[in-house]
Order: structure tokens, then C-alpha cells, then sequence
């Protein structure tokens, strides 16, 4: 048995007994230990408590001042890609719309070409330094969508790597097949054969290889419309997998609704959002997961977030990360401009990339808070006055250390 105790914690943040989905006010609830110590057994966090009465422990470390968290939760990426975009990021720049980029080859199916090329092998040395570069910044548990495949073996070759950085990863993944993220080529005059084959071809394939938690669409217009979206997600759900939508991103897509209707864990995006979709989504369960880098990245207006809140929605913050629209997957830059530029409060911030995060992948109790019971994946800060200075300081490393199943790791 490995017990591990820290000591001399300036701020134990997000420390619960019974930690549930936080909706509306509740989001600015962020319960806090003062000078605390924190006991790790076996990889689990065992116990914590005032430093006035500290146990024993076989492995001690002095935190000296420093903070500690639950490592973010990233609900929301597309990881797995061949080839980074930054070629389109120049066409971007010089004024090309996103039609003309596409005209040019570029855009999801360009990703789609470059995956595939690549081998299964590839792709997964790829991801996998990804990821262990996004633990080092502190992400303690993600989610990694398909849909760079958009055929039959491509997309089956996507969630195979998927699995397999599952089973070699140390922090949990969640597998969403993303096979309705748009047409491919073959069928741009065709859509009914691609969903044909999604439904009928795609989807028994992933069940029969156990290769997918969720399933997502991509309902916008001139993608999947609503009526395609809910057939989509209904196929899915016989093989066991919850929707997960991308709703409202370019416009009142109607994904929303959609989401609600379908009992999805998330619609995400949200960048168009008006007062009937507020109110479909802060009236259920379903977390609205916000991507705020990926509206950054491509200039468009932020996600309402106090308009969600203040509604009473559940609200998760995700990273988005994709060679095309958000090609970074470092949270804490997804904390700080969720506060800066869309008003969330620091501690609601936190917890909609910690808790909630976890909620929006199901990891709720793995996951996401200091509960007596879940992984020890923490983020051990360098001193910091206040919580408030996580999002203030932005592009400032506050990260000194990150423990994964109560071990440190390294970005290597």
C-alpha cells in the first residue's frame, strides 16, 4: 500500500462530501480548506483535514504555501488528427472565407485526407504525446471524438486509437464516434447514403468492437439537420451510447432543443444562442459545455455564458482541441478567457472545467473534485495570493507540479 500525505496546503480547492451538478448560482459555490493537508492511498485521495491535526505518513511532502485542485476536466476534444492546419490559419488571416478554404481542399475534410494516410500506429504515437503534454498542463481526465475518418475503416481506425490510448493512458479517456461531423466527398449530393451507412454500417461495427461511450453530430446548416440529427443519435442510443451534440455553433441550429429532446450529457458549442434555446437547456439536465478557444480562434463571438447561468443552465468549459478551429488543448488558457472575456466568475470557471467537466463525461465520480474516493489527478500550484489569480495571471505557468493517480508526472 503506497501512502502518500502533502502537507502545508496554502488553499485544498473544490473539496466535497458529495459532489452533484452544479446549475446556475450554485456554479459559484467553490468550497475551499484553508491550510490543509491531503492523504493519498493506492492512487485515490484517502483523507483530508486541517493542518492543526496532520496523520502520519509513510511518504510526506511540504507543500510549503502552494494549492491544490482537482486537474481539469476536458469534456470536449478531437485529439486524434494527422496534421496540423496552420496553413488554412494563414489563408485565414489574408481574408479567405471558410467556403473558399474549403474550395481549396481545406477544412475537416482536408483532416480527413491526411487520416487517411496515416497508420493506426502513427496516429497513436501521435495523440499520446499530445495528450502527455496536456497532462503536464494540468488535464486529469478527456474526452476524443472521431470524425476525421468519415468512412467505414477510417473512422473504425480513429476509435481504435482511441482505445488504445484508453488502455495505455494514466489518466480516464472517453471514446464519442463523430461520424456525422459532415460529408464526405463521395456523398456531398448523396447525404441519405452516409447517414445509411453510419446507422447501418458504421454504427454495428463500433458496437460490435466496443469501441465508442458516446455518440455526437454535428446539426448546423448545410451539415445534419435537425430530423438527421435525432435519427442519428436514436440509432446510436440502441447500441448504448448517450448523445453528445455539437449544437448552435454557427447558427439557431435548433442542436439544442435537439440535445434536450434527445436526453444528450451535452450540447457544445453554444457560440448562437437565443432566449427559447436558453431556456430548453437551463429547464433539463443536459450540460451546455463551452468552447470559448475555438471562438477565439476563428473571431467569432463568445458563448453567453452569464445568459446561461443566470437562466439556471448547468454549464461545462471544454477545450475544443483540433488542428482546425482550436488548436490548443491547454485548460488553464480555457479558464482565464472564459472569465476574461465571456464574465464567469473565477470559481465558476473552476468548477465548469472540474466538476461539471467531469459530469459532462460521466467521470463524476473519478473525477473532478477533492472527494475521499476518487483518482488523486491534482494540480499542485506554484504560491498563489487567491484563487482569482488562476484566470488574472493569464499566460503565466502556475502549475508546479501535477500528480496522476498520486504520482508526479513529468511533460515527458
Amino acid at each position: 500500500m503506497t501512502d502518500l500525505l502533502l502537507t502545508n496546503i496554502h488553499q485544498l480547492i473544490n473539496v466535497r462530501k458529495h459532489p452533484e451538478l452544479l446549475k446556475g448560482e450554485a456554479l459559484k459555490e467553490l468550497p475551499v480548506l484553508q491550510n490543509a493537508w491531503l492523504q493519498i492511498i493506492n492512487g485515490r485521495i484517502a483523507d483530508y483535514g486541517s493542518m492543526d491535526i496532520c496523520p502520519d505518513a509513510t511518504e510526506v511532502i511540504n507543500l510549503n504555501g502552494a494549492s491544490v485542485l482537482p486537474c481539469w476536466c476536458d469534456s470536449h476534444t478531437h485529439a486524434v488528427f494527422a496534421a496540423s492546419r496552420e496553413d488554412e490559419f494563414v489563408d485565414k488571416l489574408k481574408g479567405l472565407s471558410y467556403a473558399e478554404i474549403a474550395a481549396k481542399g481545406g477544412g475537416i475534410l482536408n483532416s480527413a485526407q491526411k487520416l487517411a494516410l496515416t497508420t493506426e500506429d502513427v496516429l497513436f504515437e501521435q495523440a499520446k504525446k499530445r495528450i502527455h503534454e496536456l497532462i503536464a498542463l494540468g488535464t486529469g481526465a478527456i474526452e476524443i471524438k472521431s470524425g476525421y475518418g468519415l468512412s467505414l475503416e477510417a473512422e473504425l481506425k480513429m476509435l481504435r486509437v482511441i482505445k488504445r490510448l484508453k488502455d495505455s493512458l494514466p489518466i480516464p479517456v472517453k471514446a464519442t464516434f463523430l461520424g456525422a461531423h459532415t460529408y464526405p466527398a463521395l456523398f456531398k449530393e448523396d447525404h441519405e447514403s452516409y447517414i445509411d451507412l453510419i446507422i447501418n454500417e458504421m454504427l454495428p461495427a463500433i458496437d460490435h468492437e466496443q469501441l465508442a461511450d458516446y455518440i455526437d453530430v454535428f446539426c448546423e446548416q448545410g451539415f445534419f439537420s435537425v430530423e438527421e440529427t435525432m435519427r442519428i443519435c436514436e440509432a446510436g442510443k440502441r447500441y448504448g451510447l448517450r448523445a453528445k451534440i455539437h449544437a448552435n455553433q454557427l447558427h439557431l441550429s435548433g442542436g439544442v432543443q435537439a440535445g434536450v429532446e434527445l436526453n444528450a450529457l451535452s450540447v457544445d458549442h453554444l457560440e448562437t444562442m437565443d432566449d427559447a434555446a436558453i431556456t430548453a437547456l437551463a429547464s433539463s439536465n443536459t450540460i451546455g459545455t463551452l468552447l470559448p478557444t475555438a471562438a477565439y480562434f476563428l473571431r467569432m463571438p463568445f458563448q453567453p455564458a452569464r445568459n446561461l447561468i443566470n437562466a439556471g443552465a448547468a454549464i461545462a468549459l471544454a477545450s475544443d482541441f483540433n488542428p482546425g478551429s482550436s488548436p490548443s488543448g491547454n485548460m488553464n488558457t480555457v479558464v482565464s478567457m472564459s472569465c476574461i472575456q465571456m464574465k464567469m466568475l473565477p470559481e465558476e470557471a473552476i468548477n465548469a472545467a472540474t466538476l461539471n467537466g467531469a459530469f459532462a463525461m460521466g467521470l463524476e465520480k473519478e473525477a473532478g473534485s477533492i472527494t475521499i474516493g476518487k483518482r488523486a489527478n491534482l494540480i499542485i500550484t506554484r504560491p498563489i495570493p487567491s484563487i482569482a489569480y488562476i484566470p488574472y495571471a493569464f499566460g503565466t505557468n502556475l502549475i508546479d507540479r501535477v500528480l496522476i493517480n498520486g504520482k508526479l508526472v513529468s511533460s515527458e
